[in-house]
């Protein structure tokens, strides 16, 4: 859509219709509160309900004046832009446009429910028929999927981007790395609880530095990739942050955050800080300009699915049951299995990128296209948009 109509403006409505949701989150637990509070008015059970609608309703509110903020810095400060190419042969509508591919987002995103739902339900259920009825299904959606968007005109996914090599294999260390990611930090913030004895506050606030350090440095880190190319970055990066999720397994009861935590996540987000930004930039390089919102909206799409099946697929394979988020022993042997899993996934992901990821003018399928408007590391430039 951004690619269509402008990358500014579906961002802006993007981020209005968050606040909105965010805004219409905030006033369901009060109302519902309030209305609970009002029937029952029973001391001690109403203030606990008015408490945690308020806190509930204080963590959507708190998006509104960000994004008070972010709209109008990015109609001022941000030109618009868009892919004014249409492709030859494209089948277009009674005004001209392009058509959307319903039909590839429908299978798609079932495709990957179902090997979702498949792997959720896997623990519990084993090999039922819904368990592998859903993963058969979500394979044969998967199949179609890519058989529908290779034949369409105008596919949501066209299948070609892939044939730059350089594009192709940063999605594939992206997947490594936020899989890592997304199962660390579902595993790791249960495991302070479950086996350290943190609360919940406590398990969120031992991750931060993380968080800040990402915050402070990563601006730094994509100077440096741009100078050196992305080769070294995201093959050091994922090595760096392997060792963090190892780090961690010091982890266990009456673990000392000085000394057992806080070395393990510091080491993650150094990790985190060498790869992040010169990933990103890398993906938006490795295609020309006019696809860069399409080149985002694929990369991100495999970073989410990425911490989805990752999340869904790591208790499984580290044997982890249902009553294991109540036994500290058992949670912690599952632990154990699983933190050496994210870490070997960030160790494929540096091979990887050590193989295959070059600078984006090394990409013949690149050196074809059309002259680009930037080079190196750096994100392709905005095209402005034409004068009306």
């Amino acid at each position: 859509m951004g690619d269509r109509f402008g990358r500014r403006r579906v961002f802006v409505i993007g981020v209005i219709w968050f606040a909105v949701a965010s805004l219409a989150c905030g006033l369901a637990p009060a109302s519902g509160r309030a209305s609970a509070g009002s029937a029952r008015r029973s001391g001690r059970s109403w203030a606990a309900g008015w408490w945690t609608g308020r806190g509930g309703a204080g963590s959507f509110f708190l998006n509104v004046p960000l994004a008070l903020v972010c709209v109008p810095v990015a109609l001022r400060h941000v030109p618009e832009s868009r892919d004014t190419s249409v492709p030859e042969g494209v089948r277009a509508g009674a005004d001209g446009r392009r058509r959307f591919d319903v039909l590839g987002a429908v299978l798609g995103a079932l495709a990957l429910a179902l090997v979702t739902y498949a792997l959720i339900e896997a623990p519990n259920d084993g090999a039922s028929p819904v368990v592998i009825g859903a993963a058969v299904a979500g394979v044969v959606l998967g199949a179609v999927f890519v058989r529908v968007e290779r034949r369409r005109t105008d596919p949501m996914l066209p299948l070609s981007i892939f044939s730059s090599r350089l594009f192709t294999s940063v999605n594939l260390v992206t997947f490594c790395v936020y899989a890592a990611l997304g199962g660390f930090m579902f595993l790791a913030a249960i495991q302070l609880q479950v086996v350290a004895g943190y609360s919940a506050l406590g398990a969120g606030t031992a991750l931060l530095p993380t968080t800040l350090l990402m915050l402070l440095f990563s601006a730094k880190s994509g100077e440096l990739g741009q100078r050196i190319g992305p080769r070294i970055p995201l093959t050091v990066g994922p090595l760096i942050a392997a060792a963090g999720m190892l780090l961690m397994l010091r982890v266990g009861p009456g673990a000392s955050y000085l000394t057992d935590v806080l070395p393990a996540v510091a080491l993650l987000g150094v990790g985190l800080v060498t790869m992040v930004a010169p990933l990103t930039a890398t993906v938006l390089a490795s295609v020309d300009a006019g696809k860069a919102g399409l080149a985002s909206g694929i990369n991100n799409a495999a970073a989410r699915a990425a911490g989805l099946v990752a999340v869904a697929a790591l208790p499984l394979l580290a044997r982890m049951t249902p009553e294991a988020y109540r036994s500290a022993p058992e949670f912690e042997a599952a632990f154990r299995r699983a933190m050496p899993m994210c870490a070997g996934l960030l160790v494929a992901g540096a091979a990887l990128a050590w193989w295959q990821v070059r600078r984006p003018a090394d990409d013949p399928a690149l050196k074809r296209s059309e002259p680009r408007t930037s080079c190196a590391v750096g994100a392709p430039g905005l095209e402005p948009e034409p004068d009306r």
